[in-house]
């Protein structure tokens, strides 16, 4: 059996104009759901680039302790996009109910 509540809102991947998280009540159908998924995708399309340029910049023995600190507080930003989205993820997905017998599902 499944079981998950309809009524806990979607974590937006933005935040409100004081720093707060926002959410979204409803089916996942609609119009602000659908610009939510595509914020998603690009946060983590980004995440992916600054992952690659972290790749040659790190093998760049001549990159600055500057140029190095602004790919560290980029990085910093993208995984707390990436982090909110798997916390938004997971929230929205079914949780299975264990009956006691046996061990848990997955294990």
């Amino acid at each position: 059996m499944i079981g998950r509540s309809t009524d806990e809102g979607r974590l937006l991947p933005w935040v409100g104009s004081d720093g707060k998280p926002c959410y979204l009540i409803g089916d996942g159908a609609g119009y602000l759901s659908r610009v939510a998924d595509n914020i998603e995708a690009l946060q983590l399309g980004m995440a992916v680039e600054l992952l690659d340029h972290a790749d040659d910049m790190l093998a760049d023995c001549r990159a600055s302790s500057a140029q190095l600190h602004y790919l560290a507080a980029r990085m910093g930003e993208s995984l707390r996009d990436v982090h909110r989205i798997a916390r938004s993820r997971g929230a929205r997905l079914p949780v299975p109910v264990h009956d006691g017998e046996g061990p848990p599902p997955g294990f």
